[in-house]
């Protein structure tokens, strides 16, 4: 089944303290988890633009990941690509931003092109929530639609972010956004708050400390993987939501309700091992090398180590 993902795609240049920077490599949201999502499902459909300044080195390394359809990708003469420059502190759990150009994604959003708007599956990566919800109304045929949200819209946009979440199936924020959002500290809380709001399901983030799922048929939490050389975290927010999404799709294509407990439990672990292998190395490096085996072995790995009895 096809997995449509509308977002970013910029161009980044990352300090890390431990392994050095690197400039002007690809970056965005829609990039990293496209490139998550090629390993569960195909085809994976972006809508996204970029500037005319946007790099043939940095297409080209897009299209090594098969399945992805890069034909909702916008070029736009005259306009400038998003672009992202960050330095991560010791801990590599926080991180400072140097600076932030906007180029197209202050302009207006790309259209969904007609060829893909059968498209079963849909995550909204993080962008304006009024962006968000025209992108879904252009999505009829959606069996799934899931959305990340951030600081700055729960802070300015909240009403059409509640519109948001009335018509999706999954919401997808870290800790301090569930706070920000409900008022309540207690993640599980927050979570059961977000669902009176109407998603079927919350997957609260919380970093190097795993994840949390509320569903109204239960609640999980899953570590992180413990990855042992973290060179570059950018992303991993991105492959994670790819990962499940691809997973939770490629269930659903096999007659599995993609909104049940379990099938979202499953999906949430794919997508902490793919995001595991993200972090080895600077931009999408290491999902460039990363095989389906590679995957399995982790995945197998990570079941034993969260096995209780």
């Amino acid at each position: 089944m096809p997995l449509i993902v509308t977002g970013t795609i910029g161009i980044d240049t990352v300090y890390t303290p431990d392994h050095g920077h690197r400039e002007n490599v690809l970056g965005g949201s829609c990039t990293y988890f496209a490139a998550a999502a090629s390993f569960y499902c195909q085809p994976i459909r972006i809508v996204a633009a970029v500037g005319e300044d946007f790099p043939d080195e940095l297409r080209q390394t897009m299209e090594k990941f098969n399945g992805v359809d890069h034909s909702g990708l916008e070029v736009r003469k005259g306009s400038k690509t998003f672009r992202w420059g960050g330095k991560y502190m010791e801990n590599m759990d926080q991180r400072e931003t140097l600076y932030t150009d906007l180029g197209v994604v202050a302009e207006e959003p790309p259209v969904v092109p007609e060829q893909f708007r059968d498209s079963k599956y849909v995550f909204l990566a993080n962008t304006h929530p009024s962006v968000q919800l025209g992108l879904l109304e252009q999505l009829p045929e959606r069996k799934l639609a899931v959305a990340d949200t951030m600081d700055l819209w729960i802070d300015t946009a909240k009403p059409e972010l509640m519109q948001l979440c009335e018509k999706i199936d999954g919401l997808v924020l870290n800790f301090d956004e569930a706070e920000q959002l409900t008022g309540k500290r207690n993640p599980v809380t927050a979570a059961r708050h977000i669902l009176e709001m109407g998603p079927k399901f919350v997957v609260i983030k919380k970093g190097e400390h795993g994840c949390i799922i509320v569903h109204d048929d239960g609640i999980a939490a899953l570590p992180a993987f413990p990855t042992e050389d973290v060179v570059d975290p950018t992303g991993a927010g991105d492959s994670f939501a790819g990962g499940m999404m691809g997973s939770l799709a490629r269930e659903g294509d096999t007659g599995v309700d993609p909104t049940s407990f379990d099938a979202i439990h499953r999906a949430v672990a794919h997508g902490t091992i793919v995001a595991s292998y993200n972090i080895e190395s600077f931009s999408l490096e290491r999902l460039a090398s990363l095989t389906n085996h590679d995957l399995d072995v982790r995945f197998d790995e990570f079941s034993r180590m969260t096995r209780v009895g």
